[in-house]
């Protein structure tokens, strides 16, 4: 395969089922190898740990999206996105990111170790015999988790999945004009839905983390305004449950294609956030993310134009044989494990500890709680190059 095979391959459906060799033969090509015009794919480690964490970079934002498609905000899945801290820069960026920081905390996290155990317990004593791990474990799973933190009550939890994976085509770089209508709607539909929830908790507060946000909107000094909370709101139920789910999918397939990895965590539930974060490094549920230079760069000897858009390839990084050895191995025991899958930076992702967490507490209670687990079929990936996973995986429990 050369390089232009390789790149047009990641726009195909067969390139996108596996990835993985076009992204060997791009790094291979150069570690900033030219895409389109003005556009670069990053593809080893270092590069992509390194650009991710400049602050000199900067994610597209409400102005660009003014200059290249001044309706975007009559899609009210891309203003979602496009107002929310996923798509802001600073000084704004920082200010919204400190107030999501402020309530979305690390104790506040660690406190839903029970929840999530509970959850968990409940959904696997709920599968059949023959199921579809997606449907039965994957989705609900991180929906319910996401719903509690929030405050959303469990009798409308399962009304998001399919707003929520809807909406989230907007993420990925193609998408039909049917797709964007049904992300749309699905925007219209949760933003209507969280101003009703908003107006619930100014009226009555709760310990949920919607109530601290609206606090933090209300407030004299308000930190966020009225359009960042609905649009920051949106973007933690979508992102909090779409990349849980696709490393809870990918997980289990690839621990039922490495039994002896399985059985490992069976008996020794302490090796699950060793396991965790080399499933996260062998098959990243978000393949890329992309930052513009402001000034130009020397990316290793490559000259990089002021406003040249840098696409991170993090599915690449994530198997370049420079940083981890032997790459397309599975092996929880590698030393130093350390993915971009989450990116990093000013804008690592928000949710990365409560993803961890969710994996950390469900592969080993699945494994110990049904022994007979096992592959049922021909698992089916969705169609998307950014966000990757699993749309049906069947299992057998005995």
């Amino acid at each position: 395969m050369d390089y232009e095979t390789a790149v047009g391959s990641l726009f195909q459906p067969e390139g996108r089922e596996d990835p993985y060799p076009a992204y060997d033969v791009i790094r291979a090509h150069a570690p900033a190898a030219p895409a389109m015009e003005n556009q670069w794919f990053i593809s080893s480690h270092a590069l992509v740990s390194r650009l991710l964490r400049d602050p000199g970079l900067r994610v597209a934002d409400k102005s660009d999206y003014d200059q290249f498609w001044p309706a975007w905000r009559e899609n009210r899945g891309v203003a979602s996105v496009v107002l929310s801290m996923l798509q802001t820069n600073p000084p704004d960026h920082s200010r919204v990111r400190r107030a999501a920081a402020s309530t979305f905390t690390a104790r506040r996290v660690a406190a839903m170790r029970e929840v999530i155990a509970a959850q968990a317990g409940e959904l696997i004593d709920e599968m059949p015999a023959e199921a579809d791990f997606m449907s039965a474990f994957a989705y609900p799973l991180p929906i319910g988790v996401i719903c509690a933190l929030l405050g959303i009550p469990e009798g409308e939890r399962r009304w998001f999945r399919q707003r929520a994976a809807d909406l989230t085509v907007v993420l990925e770089p193609i998408s039909t004009e049917e797709e964007m209508g049904r992300a749309d709607k699905a925007g219209r539909e949760l933003e209507a839905y969280f101003t009703g929830l908003i107006a619930d908790r100014r009226h009555t507060p709760r310990e949920d983390l919607t109530s601290a946000l609206v606090e933090a909107s209300d407030a004299d000094d308000a930190v966020l305004t009225g359009e960042e909370l609905l649009a920051n709101l949106v973007l933690l139920l979508v992102a909090g449950f779409e990349t849980t789910t696709n490393l809870l999918g990918t997980g289990l397939k690839i621990l039922m294609d490495h039994p002896e990895q399985a059985d490992r965590l069976r008996t020794d539930p302490s090796l699950a956030p060793n396991v965790v974060e080399e499933i996260l490094r062998y098959d990243s549920p978000v393949q890329l993310t992309s930052r513009f230079a402001t000034a130009p760069l020397d990316l290793d000897g490559v000259e990089v134009a002021a406003g040249a858009m840098m696409t991170m390839l993090l599915g690449a990084a994530n198997r370049d044989p420079a940083r981890y050895p032997d790459p397309h191995r599975f092996d929880p025991d590698r030393p130093n494990i350390q993915p971009v899958s989450f990116g990093g930076g000013a804008h690592y992702c928000l949710g990365a500890p409560l993803a961890r967490l969710e994996a950390q507490v469900a592969f080993p209670l699945l494994l110990n709680r049904l022994p007979g687990l096992a592959p049922a079929g021909n698992p089916v990936r969705r169609d998307r190059l950014t966000l990757r996973g699993y749309s049906s995986l069947p299992i057998t429990t005995s």
